[in-house]
């Protein structure tokens, strides 16, 4: 039986690591701004025995089969900033849903997210051999949206009502996808963003 989820994925700017109990303090100063929490469907993390609660049902997803969590760590000082997942991974019809994901306000910007994207992308697609990735953004979440598009991401359509929002409103899911046949542009696309992104960082410095 091949292995399916990844020990680590390792990147210039990031690490992703299998989410454990142990990332809970790290997530927790992570959680540094209200504006991340915006378009989650939980509220900003303020106490660790929130953030244990937390990844305890993300544990309690990865044994039932229906997501693989990851922690975010950024290479440079081995911080935590955020954390995303595979979810509702379908073998026989070779397709996985990037999601849950969230970054400190600190570090966007940074590229964290797009190298986090890129990793998930690439073990999918080159390693897993899927033929699909998914990735679904809240229909008043502008900032996400623009962000998934500019990756490549082409538009599927607007799921209504697809998600309960915090508040008690509906969210309409815009589907966004890649294929297989994409990959190869779209990792272009990302890897040129974030060379972009390093010039921009060393010219500041």
């Amino acid at each position: 039986m091949r292995q399916i989820e990844p020990s680590e994925l390792r990147g210039d700017r990031v690490t992703l690591e299998p989410l454990r109990q142990e990332h809970a303090r790290g997530l927790l100063e992570a959680a540094d701004s209200e504006e991340v929490f915006t378009w989650l469907t939980f509220a900003r993390f303020t106490h660790l025995d929130q953030v244990r609660t937390w990844v305890d049902e993300a544990l309690t997803e990865r044994q039932n089969g229906r997501r693989i969590p990851f922690v975010v760590i950024e290479r440079k000082n081995e911080s935590v900033v955020g954390s995303t997942s595979y979810r509702d991974l379908d073998e026989r019809n070779a397709n996985v849903e990037i999601g849950s994901t969230w970054f400190s306000r600190a570090s966007w910007g940074t590229g964290s997210n797009s190298e986090a994207k890129l990793l998930l992308m690439t073990y999918a697609f080159e390693t897993l051999h899927l033929e699909r990735v998914l990735i679904r953004a809240d229909n008043l979440n502008l900032r996400s949206q623009r962000a998934t598009e500019k990756l490549g991401g082409v538009t599927e359509g607007v799921h209504r009502h697809e998600v309960l929002r915090r508040d008690g409103s509906w969210c309409d899911s815009i589907h966004y996808s890649i294929l297989s046949s994409e990959w190869p542009e779209v990792k272009r696309r990302i890897r040129a963003q974030l060379a972009r992104s390093s010039r921009s960082s060393d010219e500041e410095r």
